[in-house]
């Protein structure tokens, strides 16, 4: 999935450079910027790819995840293209010495428009030839066998599911027509269907496995890995379901070093500052409408679970009714909530009621990426229902984080379950790429409304 939006991202960055000096030499006859700003990598063509590569991404123009159709990819580079025009037009009006020849820019955007439907449908149709294709076999025959052929079925990658093998024990809960065989014919099965990667998903692998068999396998060039690892690199989420306390243990990641909290402590500041600055002018405004549409304090403060257990006050703008939950006690958000206001309604969906949040962030009590931080009362009685849940504890909760951008709204066990895959994800593979990514989609979840309740 990663790997195509690569891809396609790093296409578009040369076709933006080679569309750039196309329209430098149609327009103008020449190649001004080669001769006087020393070749294509000057500011001026830098700034320009940047903002075509980010107008591009936020009309989600490099999400894997869904196929485009060809009408929805021409509109989608269309906007993207206007997106662009406005951006640049307005950084060469605060930077005269930076705009191009006249007519310049909108002859490029043109040619970049087209190379960029171009490239996109010729990577959507070398991802779907038949002979690129990655065959997936199963060993395994139970219900965990069965969702890691729904994520297959489901999966924006060209793979193809080629069947169940059959270990020596255990019900079969798949269907019968895809056993292609048993764990004793695994050498053969794997040979003669030219399978490029096993997935073993048994729920007791202990003394079940064929390892010499296994092996073999390995060696001669099939890719062999555990249902929790393959689901990972499939969804971009953690299998709780099949996860083994050893699997924490050995596996790569969860390693938060000092370095990296130092780094991640420097991005804190740094974005909550800035998000303060830009949104400095328009607090007034927010909080006078507060107390217009409804009686009751401006901030809403309520007390979370934060980092290793401990509690702190987060800070945000009301949106429900004052003493919401005077009579009911705690309970989750719903669909059409009628203790929610009709501006906390909109405040919620444009995440306008966060931004106090950044102060928590400032006073180290929050970061800007991490799990969403929950009440006490909903963390033991998650705790007890749902596997590792305390395990998100041990990074600060986040103003907004890799579940929040990838799974709408949660309000309930079964949300939380889900969420708290994309959270431990999150935990297993930090990095600073990765909170400069959650940052990124974060925008364009508030541009688009997405997610709130």
């Amino acid at each position: 999935m990663f790997r195509f939006a690569g891809i396609l991202f790093f296409s578009d960055a040369v076709a933006a450079l080679v569309s750039h000096l196309v329209g430098q030499y149609v327009r103008l006859g020449g190649l001004q910027v080669i001769n006087e700003l020393e070749g294509i990598y000057s500011l001026q063509t830098m700034i320009y790819t940047i903002i075509i590569l980010l107008s591009g991404y936020f009309c989600e123009l490099y999400t894997a995840d869904r196929y485009l159709t060809r009408s929805e990819l021409a509109s989608r580079i269309a906007v993207s293209i206007m997106l662009a025009f406005i951006t640049l037009a307005a950084c060469y009006y605060a930077a005269p010495d930076m705009a191009q020849g006249r007519g310049v820019l909108a002859l490029s955007l043109l040619v970049f428009g087209l190379f960029q439907y171009l490239i996109h449908r010729i990577c959507q149709a070398c991802q779907n030839l038949s002979h690129l294709s990655q065959k997936i076999m199963i060993l395994g025959v139970g219900p965990l066998a069965e969702v890691i052929e729904r994520a297959i079925q489901l999966s924006p990658n060209n793979y193809v599911f080629a069947g169940f093998v059959q270990p020596e024990s255990g019900t079969p809960t798949v269907s019968s027509n895809h056993i292609v065989g048993t764990v004793d014919q695994i050498e053969e099965i794997l040979s003669r269907e030219k399978v490029d990667k096993l997935v073993v998903s048994m729920t007791e692998k202990r003394g079940a496995l064929p390892v010499r068999n296994l092996l073999t396998c390995k060696m001669r060039g099939v890719e062999i890995l555990d249902s929790p690892s393959f689901y990972e690199q499939l969804t971009g989420k953690l299998l709780i379901e099949d996860i083994q306390p050893s699997w924490f243990i050995y596996s790569n990641g969860f390693r938060v070093t000092p370095a990296r909290r130092v780094w991640k402590r420097v991005m804190d500041i740094l974005f909550s500052m800035a998000g303060i600055l830009i949104v400095l002018p328009g607090l007034p405004f927010v909080a006078l409408s507060i107390k217009w549409s409804s009686s009751g304090p401006v901030l809403f403060k309520q007390k979370r679970v934060g980092e290793r257990g401990h509690e702190f006050t987060l800070i945000k703008f009301r949106t429900m009714c004052d003493n919401a939950e005077l009579e009911t006690g705690p309970v989750w958000a719903s669909e059409d909530d009628p203790r929610i206001t009709k501006l906390g309604s909109w405040f919620r969906k444009m995440r306008i009621d966060e931004i106090p949040q950044l102060v928590n962030v400032l006073r180290g009590e929050m970061s800007f990426i991490g799990p969403r931080p929950e009440r006490r009362e909903f963390v033991e009685q998650l705790s007890e229902k749902i596997p590792y849940y305390g395990k998100r504890h041990f990074v600060k909760p986040g103003v907004s984080g890799w579940a929040q951008v990838r799974y709408p709204y949660g309000a309930s066990e079964r949300d939380a379950l889900e969420k708290l895959r994309y959270d431990l994800y999150y935990i297993k593979n930090y990095s600073i790429t990765l909170d400069l990514m959650i940052v990124l989609e974060t925008v364009k979840v508030v541009l688009f409304g997405r997610g709130g309740r």
